[in-house]
Parts: C-alpha cells; sequence; structure tokens
C-alpha cells in the first residue's frame, strides 16, 4: 500500500519504518528542516533497540523516504496517518493544535482536487474522544466527501517499540464504514499472523481505549507505591507481598513493581487528559486525580530517605545517581523521575554527578550545568557520600560491589528501583535503602 506518516517523532518514525518492513511504500513528512537532513543523512534522532536495522534496510530498499512536502505525500497515499504531538496543556488537557492545524492543510490539498481517490485519515496520534469527530467536521468544510476519518492509537512501550509494532497485542481501529474496516485490516494482517485480534468498533471507542489502557496501568504501578510505602512502616517486604499478589490470575504479574514513580511521554500526559475530558463531559474519574497526586509525591520518596539518612543536612554532600532517563532502553527524559530527585538534593545543597547510557544529552535540556555528567557509571561514584540507582538498566544491576566501596566515600545505596538483592547488599557491608522494604544497615562492629 502507498502511504504517508505526518510527523517523524518517536511514534511516526517507528510506525513509517515497521510500515515499511512489511513492504508497503511509506512516505513520511516533517517541517523540522535539522531533522529531514539527519533523515536524508541515514541518521536517527531517537534511540531505541531494533530500530536502526529496519531503518537503513527500508532506505536502501527505497520503500521509506522522508519529505517536507505535505502536498506530494497527501497526493501520493491512500492511507494518511497523524503521528502529530499532542502535548499536554496548562489545564492538562491535550493540546490538538497540531493535528488541527494539518487537518486544515489536508483539506485545502485534497479540495485542489475532486477526483481524487478515497482517502483514509488515520488518528494514530494520543488524542480525546470527540478528535476523530473534530478532524472529520475540519475536513467537510473544504466540501470533501472522499474519505473518512479512522482512530487507530498506538500502544508502544519504549524500549520495545519495534517489538510491539511488528508484533502487537492487539489492534484497535475505530472507523464507521466496512469498505474503511477492510482496508485497515488489510494493512494490519501482516502483523498479527499469529492470531492476536483486530478489533473492529467506533472511533470514540477507540479514542477512550487508549487513555483507558494507559490510565490503568498507571493506577497498578501507584497503587503499588502506596503499597510499598505502607510495607516499610509495617515491616512487611513488597517484593514478597507483590509475589503472593501476583501469582492470582485475576490480577498479574505485570505492573506490579514499586518504584520512584512513572514518567515518560504517555503515562503522566495521559492521566491528566483524561482527568481533563472526564471534567468536561461532567463525569469525572476522581480516582485518576488521586494517581497523579500521588505519583507526583512519589518522586521525592528517595529523596527523603536521603535525608532522613544524613540526619536532615545534606548540605555540601555529594551523591552518585545511575540511570537519568524515565525507564530503560529509552533516551526519553520527559517526566523523568530523576529530573524531580536531582533537583530536590540540589535545592537542598547537595552536589550530582550523574550517568545514564544513552540519555545524557537530553538530560541536559533538563538539567543543564547544574549536575556533573560522567563517562562511565563508576567515575559518577568517585568520592560520592551515597549512591543513588534511579532508572533500572541492566547494566547497573551486577556491579562490582568491591570497586564501589574503594570509590564511594560511605558505602550507602538509595536503591529507587529494587535491583539488589539485601543479602548481596549486607554481606558486602552496603547500608541499603530500597523501596516497600526495611532498610540493610549492616553491623559493623
Amino acid at each position: 500500500m502507498k502511504l504517508s506518516v505526518i510527523g517523524t517523532g518517536y511514534v511516526g518514525l517507528v510506525s513509517g519504518t515497521c510500515f515499511a518492513e512489511m513492504g508497503n511504500d511509506v512516505i513520511c513528512v516533517d517541517n523540522d528542516p535539522k531533522k529531514l537532513e539527519k533523515f536524508n543523512k541515514a541518521e536517527i534522532p531517537i534511540y531505541e533497540p531494533g530500530l536502526e536495522n529496519l531503518f537503513y534496510r527500508n532506505i536502501a530498499k527505497k520503500r521509506l523516504s522522508f519529505t517536507n512536502n505535505l502536498e506530494y505525500a497527501v497526493n501520493n497515499s491512500e492511507i494518511i496517518f497523524l503521528c502529530l504531538p499532542t502535548p499536554q496543556g496548562e489545564d492538562g488537557s491535550a493540546d490538538l493544535k497540531y493535528v488541527y492545524t494539518v487537518a486544515e492543510e489536508i483539506g485545502k490539498i485534497l479540495m485542489k482536487n475532486s477526483d481524487s481517490e478515497f482517502k483514509i485519515i488515520v488518528n494514530k496520534s494520543t488524542v480525546p474522544v470527540g478528535t476523530s469527530r473534530s478532524v472529520t467536521d475540519i475536513l467537510k468544510k473544504y466540501k470533501l466527501k472522499n474519505f473518512e476519518v479512522v482512530s487507530n492509537p498506538e500502544f508502544l512501550r519504549e524500549g520495545f517499540a519495534v517489538e510491539d509494532f511488528l508484533k502487537p497485542d492487539r489492534v484497535v481501529i475505530g472507523a464507521k464504514s466496512e469498505e474503511v474496516f477492510k482496508k485497515m485490516k488489510q494493512l494490519y494482517e501482516s502483523f498479527v499472523r499469529q492470531g492476536n485480534p483486530i478489533i473492529e468498533m467506533n472511533p470514540e471507542s477507540s479514542e477512550v481505549t487508549k487513555y483507558a489502557a494507559n490510565s490503568y496501568l498507571a493506577m497498578r504501578i501507584t497503587f503499588m507505591n502506596e503499597l510499598a510505602n505502607f510495607c516499610e512502616k509495617v515491616g512487611a517486604n513488597v517484593d514478597l507481598v507483590r509475589k503472593g499478589m501476583g501469582s492470582d490470575t485475576r490480577i498479574g504479574k505485570r505492573f506490579l513493581f514499586p518504584g520512584i514513580g512513572y514518567g515518560g511521554s504517555c503515562f503522566p500526559k495521559d492521566v491528566n487528559a483524561l482527568i481533563k475530558t472526564s471534567k468536561e463531559f461532567n463525569s469525572e474519574i476522581s480516582l485518576l486525580t488521586l494517581v497523579d497526586q500521588v505519583n507526583k509525591r512519589q518522586k521525592e520518596v528517595l529523596v527523603k530517605k536521603v535525608i532522613d539518612h544524613f540526619k536532615g543536612d545534606i548540605k555540601g554532600k555529594k551523591f552518585g545517581v545511575w540511570g537519568l532517563a524515565f525507564k530503560p532502553n529509552t533516551d526519553d527524559m520527559r517526566e523523568a523521575p530523576a529530573v524531580v530527585i536531582i533537583k530536590k538534593l540540589i535545592e537542598h545543597g547537595a552536589s550530582v554527578k550523574a550517568y545514564d547510557p544513552a540519555a545524557m544529552e537530553n538530560a541536559k535540556f533538563y538539567l543543564g550545568d547544574s549536575i556533573e555528567y560522567a563517562e562511565d557509571e563508576y567515575s559518577a561514584i568517585k568520592d560520592a557520600d551515597a549512591l543513588l540507582v534511579v532508572t533500572e538498566w541492566n547494566e547497573f544491576r551486577t556491579p562490582d560491589f568491591e570497586h564501589m566501596k574503594r570509590l564511594l566515600k560511605n558505602k550507602v545505596i538509595f536503591d529507587g528501583r529494587n535491583i539488589y538483592n539485601r543479602r548481596v547488599t549486607s554481606a558486602e557491608g552496603f547500608i541499603h535503602y530500597s523501596i516497600g522494604k526495611e532498610p540493610v544497615i549492616p553491623d559493623h562492629s
């Protein structure tokens, strides 16, 4: 099929590349000249495991191309995917200006050629309920009849996006006509050969599905974080509680790991957008308001442990931080707990030296020169008063504890992701704070 993908951010680039991998001709459109220059040099501006090889291969096969010419892309595509940013506004709502602006431009382009073939315009961006209807109304202003607007939300996990796109758990298609359902199913059939479902629904249900899925997962994480804080107070071990809960097939094992709060480009924004939309329709989902509040509070839990350990005064202390991205296998710093934690440490007079395998450059946008950036994990903790583990990258899981003891001033670890076995750290003589468990305080007498 001939496709165009408007917007080459995280979702657009992964979508366009993966569609091309299945033999489609894909034109990706962006108005950022610096980004287009990188693409045309076969350079990828994001870190996403598995994307690089597909990107190079499909450019070489001439199935994937990049342009700033929206008119060319629209006129040469059967299906037009809108993969545009929908950033969170000051009131928590999703800002749809980019979606609506491009819809207007598409309308003007198609109006020039009234005999153009039937076009399917697909909202793949995460958008509030009613957006497909609004985009349809915009296009109708230009007296267009030969089109349909579809909702086809993405369910990509950063760090696993290529795998998720090529082998999705499900494909959700929100459309109105059988003709369009048939065409969209034809596009996605090669991605669900193992039998995973393509679920048909109306556009409004599809739009709600995306927000509902992300908000529910955010709620599970938040519940576990609250439970972990409670476990610490009563002497319980949240990891054991988690295993006891997760073995119940009604609950399952996923998204039950406590930590220092969720971040990224999806959960915070989507939770707030659903809160705002529910209020607009006089059907407030008040549970999500609490989820958002608790998550913000959880990002400061590790800082409180640090301050308490140092008896209320960390002025002049130096801390090594392992991990800056909001999760491993990505360079995304949006809503990352590391930003909150580091800024709070600095507010209390401490200094920070940090390392992340992928997010160092992006971190500079959020933290500037307020911290020192290390070349590797061990140089981050040289002469530090303690280590804070903020992102659970695999390379941090089995460190050289003997080397760490030689580098750190104090044998203290604040483990914000519960990645270390407390028996191991205790045997190595470390004071080990984690989430949802009593701290390990070795007897040095």
